[in-house]
């Protein structure tokens, strides 16, 4: 691409060109029923496009939890178990030890994994089960009304915490990676975002070296996506991102938790471009 393309200091001479899909090839469509302003479309984006690029299609199963999320599973051309609130880790776990050869993910939000099925991912990963877990973490359960989960955090507003989250009430928001990552039989754990560009491509990484990590067969990993929920939190839907990025941002703070058998504590994920050139598993 020239240089005179890549301008932006005055408007293009001439329009956009479509050059390739517009979806990835795993996404059977680009409509979706959630809100608008939705961040979670935009995360499953990244797992389906980590799963194509590594050449998994064929060899993946996604296990899905009960949330807004649940919706999607219409646009997947993956394989699917739907598994009961907060148990897809357990599921998972048993069609892995059946099946060790396939790539294993669960889909989460944070009402099922954090709330409903806390007690499934801590034993997972405890275990070392060689699946990989995502959290889409929006800090809220929005398919039963926007109300107050295990993430929300401090001062939050929520359906049932309108003044926002009280420690002394409500106590204080869990934080999954950095409960996870300290575990033994954790291989990695990272969180990323989609408030904007950026987070979204760092989350692309993530999700591939977690994938990479499963086929390895090196043990438990987990991807938190901080995602969008305008609606479960009073705000315009433009602010979204925004909101996203400076109040759930500040706690659950984005970043690489546990990598090779390192604790990092929110270190950058590598460039992209060398997770690139590892190639397929």
């Amino acid at each position: 691409m020239s240089d005179e393309v890549l301008r932006s200091d005055r408007p293009p001479e001439s329009g956009a060109t479509r050059t390739g899909e517009f979806k990835p090839t795993l996404q059977l469509g680009t409509d979706h029923d959630l809100c608008a302003g939705c961040g979670e479309p935009l995360a499953l984006r990244t797992i389906l496009e980590s799963i194509e690029e590594l050449g998994l299609a064929q060899r993946t199963i996604g296990v899905i939890g009960i949330g807004c999320y649940t919706a999607l599973t219409s646009l997947m051309d993956l394989d699917l178990i739907q598994a009961l609130h907060g148990r897809a880790p357990s599921l998972a776990t048993g069609a892995k030890r059946m099946l060790p050869d396939r790539l294993f993910f669960t889909l989460q939000g944070d009402g099922d994994m954090a709330n409903e099925g806390l007690q499934e991912v801590i034993h997972a990963a405890a275990r070392g089960e060689n699946i990989t877990c995502v959290l889409l973490n929006n800090g809220v359960f929005g398919e039963t009304g926007g109300h107050m989960t295990a993430t929300t955090v401090l001062g939050q507003r929520t359906k049932n915490t309108l003044e926002g989250r009280d420690a002394t009430q409500h106590g204080y928001p869990i934080q999954m990676v950095d409960l996870l990552a300290p575990l033994g039989g954790t291989a990695y754990a990272a969180r990323g975002s989609v408030h904007d560009a950026s987070g979204v491509v760092k989350t692309k990484v993530m999700m591939r070296r977690a994938f990479e990590t499963q086929m390895r067969g090196e043990g438990f990993s987990i991807v938190e996506i901080l995602t969008m929920c305008p609606t479960g939190w009073f705000v315009p839907t433009a602010k979204g991102p925004g909101y996203l990025n400076e109040v759930l941002g500040a706690v659950h703070v984005t970043g690489e938790w546990k990598r090779d058998g390192r604790l990092l504590r929110g270190a950058e994920p590598e460039a992209p471009n060398e997770a690139k050139e590892r190639g397929a598993v």
